[in-house]
């Protein structure tokens, strides 16, 4: 089985604004990406589409598969960032719990959020489930978050090499290989 997991495109936020959870809405240059995905993903014939709920990936996902059910499911959403949504990385390392977690981040919750640990449950909750099915090819809608924890849990990559030497861009596509006997 092939995870093409797909990174939603750009945002409406400012750089260096932490937006986790917060449902933010694409930026102007949506139908150009979206164009850009659609033809490297043209020669390919999914089994099944998975998408976080969220409006950036739901937007992404309902225009790149119009003719395919999208399963959308909260297992793919960001990582929860609590009271640190929609502020920027330098206040929330201003704060002193802030400064703890960005230095703590791989087993630390956010304030009033969620811990990578927790995400890495749900997204191992999510692959199991998914590995049940008989199928070849899978579309995955998601955060770049959301596809360095499916790296850690499909490759068994610990989560501290992932955010210096895995940064999925917006609009690009991982592609993942599940054997049946992972």
């Amino acid at each position: 089985m092939k995870i093409y997991a797909i990174r939603h495109t750009s945002v409406n936020v400012k750089p260096g604004i932490c937006y986790g959870q917060t449902d933010v809405d694409v930026a102007e240059s949506f139908y150009e990406e979206q164009k850009s995905l659609l033809q490297e993903l043209e020669q390919v014939s999914f089994d099944a589409v998975w998408s976080s709920p969220l409006l950036r990936c739901r937007k992404l996902a309902e225009s790149l598969f119009t003719e395919r059910e999208i399963h959308f499911d909260s297992r793919l959403k960001e990582l929860n960032f609590g009271d640190w949504e929609m502020l920027s990385w330098d206040e929330i390392y201003a704060q002193p719990e802030g400064k703890i977690w960005m230095d703590n981040y791989q087993a630390l919750p956010t304030k009033n959020g969620e811990s990578y640990p927790e995400m890495v449950v749900r997204a191992s909750d999510f692959i199991r489930e998914i590995k049940k099915q008989k199928v070849e090819n899978i579309a995955i809608v998601a955060h770049a978050g959301v596809i360095r924890i499916l790296k850690s849990v499909i490759e068994k990559v610990p989560i501290s090499q992932l955010f210096e030497n895995f940064k999925p861009a917006y609009a690009s596509v991982t592609v993942f290989e599940i054997n049946e006997h992972d």
